[in-house]
């Protein structure tokens, strides 16, 4: 769709953040909740020159900070007041390891230890060149990698009039960054991994791979382990019934599969389950419809007999930059 190739192109030229990211650790709800987390707000600030900025504050990712603002610019002026979506429905998959949601942008990593998870925010496959739905594990851990561009990436390179060399070596100048995780599916030639294009995060930019801000995939790569189960999924809806019986629903937008697309009408594949979850009593359908209409990208309420709404947060403090939301989430390097 032009207009969000428009914002994409807007986002990666504008001048990046200086600010060191920091991800975003949940302690794991029990009693079979998957809501994590609150919402904040954020008045923008002089200096907040793009959504990216502001994003690289949070460790989240600009696109789903504009799924969660919808009329809000990609350079929004000072004293605009933002939703920072760090409200969340773990996504339904078993809680091990680490597991991405294509359609969220996002890589959740869970700790052996099973009290906890961190989220941050993911740099994906463009179009054409889409990362791919797997099951696999961590097959390598490669500090200071060198960048062997595929003769794919080589050839794209030269019509956009660039000559990339045959090996590019470690150091600051790297696509990969200073660490990187190879993947054990098909010929390893999916990475997780840094990047010295800082803005890139978050959006659909890469050739496959998956590319973190550098702070990030230094903490993840310190972290994992070779054989680290990796689950590669993609699910824009997510839906639970929370143990106190309040029903949420967490809709993104679909990834495009061709420029033309509008992801904010194109329609959805649903997940296993939703059908019988919508046509619940407890369910408010027009509620839910709603929620799928809008595709808000934070868990709403989608009881029956609710006032429609989502779960608002304190606002955040203009002299706080990072996160601040009590015993549910903290900020760590």
């Amino acid at each position: 769709m032009k207009r969000a190739s428009l914002i994409t192109l807007m986002l990666l030229s504008a001048f990046g953040a200086s600010q060191a990211a920091l991800a975003v650790e949940y302690t794991l709800p029990s009693d079979g909740s998957r809501l994590v987390g609150q919402n904040q707000t954020y008045t923008v600030q002089e200096g907040d020159n793009t959504l990216q900025t502001i994003a690289r504050r949070f460790d989240t990712a600009a696109m789903i900070i504009l799924e969660a603002n919808n009329t809000i610019a990609p350079v929004p002026k000072p004293g605009t007041q933002v939703l920072i979506p760090l409200q969340l429905l773990l996504p339904d998959v078993p809680r091990e390891g680490i597991v991405v949601n294509l359609a969220e942008l996002r890589l959740y990593y869970f700790p052996p230890d099973g009290k906890s998870v961190q989220v941050y925010p993911l740099g994906i496959g463009q179009l054409g060149l889409e990362t791919p739905e797997m099951t696999t594990r961590v097959g390598q851990k490669i500090p200071n990698p060198t960048w062997t561009p595929t003769p794919g990436i080589r050839q794209r390179s030269l019509e956009k009039g660039v000559t990339l060399p045959p090996v590019v070596p470690a150091g600051p100048n790297n696509p990969l960054g200073r660490f990187a995780l190879r993947l054990a599916y098909g010929n390893g030639e999916y990475l997780i991994h840094g990047t010295n294009a800082q803005n890139s995060v978050g959006l659909r930019v890469s050739s496959g791979c998956m590319r973190m801000f550098s702070d990030d995939i230094k903490a993840l790569f310190a972290q994992v382990r070779v054989g680290t189960p990796v689950r590669v999924i993609n699910q824009p809806v997510k839906f639970s019934i929370e143990p106190n019986g309040t029903r949420y629903l967490e809709v993104h937008r679909p990834l495009s599969q061709s420029e033309m697309q509008n992801t904010q009408t194109m329609s959805y594949t649903m997940p296993v389950g939703y059908s019988q979850f919508v046509s619940d009593k407890g369910t408010d359908k027009g509620m839910a419809d709603k929620a799928i209409y809008r595709r808000a990208g934070i868990p709403v309420v989608v009881s029956s007999g609710a006032a429609a709404t989502t779960v608002t947060a304190p606002v955040l403090s203009v002299q706080n930059g990072t996160p601040t939301t009590g015993n549910e989430t903290q900020a760590t390097q």
